[in-house]
């Protein structure tokens, strides 16, 4: 299943999404050195800030992340790679890093960095793509930035 992402309106977030993210932006501003210095100050717990972390942006902040990074699961045939970095090409995602485990059992995985800054369609559009190409058996991010 694609990664769906909703825009939602302040008001109307549970308390624990809100303050971890008003515990990142301490972090970011540099106003509390570490985790559970800034999840203390806005009254949050560690746990709650690692369950949210990852999930959380403001609009602004999203809009700005360019970079992704893409696990994938490839049967070991000919082609399957080539397929995959054709897919990236005609949809304008720029690879930056690749790198290919030795297979096993048939299957290698593959992590693919990416910017997305000019991709034609939004991220999760080119998830399903890629998931849909012959020898393409998992596909998912594992990181954005």
């Amino acid at each position: 299943m694609a990664e769906r992402y909703y825009v939602v309106r302040e008001d109307l977030l549970p308390e624990g999404i809100l303050k971890t993210e008003q515990a990142k932006e301490l972090l970011r501003r540099g106003e509390a050195a570490t985790v559970n210095e800034a999840a203390e100050r806005v009254g949050l717990s560690r746990s709650a800030f690692y369950k949210y972390k990852d999930g959380v942006y403001m609009l602004e902040q999203a809009s700005r992340e360019t970079i992704a990074t893409i696990s994938m699961d490839l049967e070991h045939r000919s082609g399957v790679l080539s397929k995959v970095l054709g897919m990236l090409a005609v949809s304008e995602g720029n690879v930056l890093t690749i790198s290919q485990s030795i297979p096993l059992q048939g299957m290698a995985n593959v992590v693919v960095s990416i910017d997305t800054s000019l991709i034609n369609g939004a991220l999760p559009e080119l998830l399903d793509k890629l998931r849909s190409l012959d020898g393409v058996k998992r596909v998912t991010v594992v990181g954005r930035s």
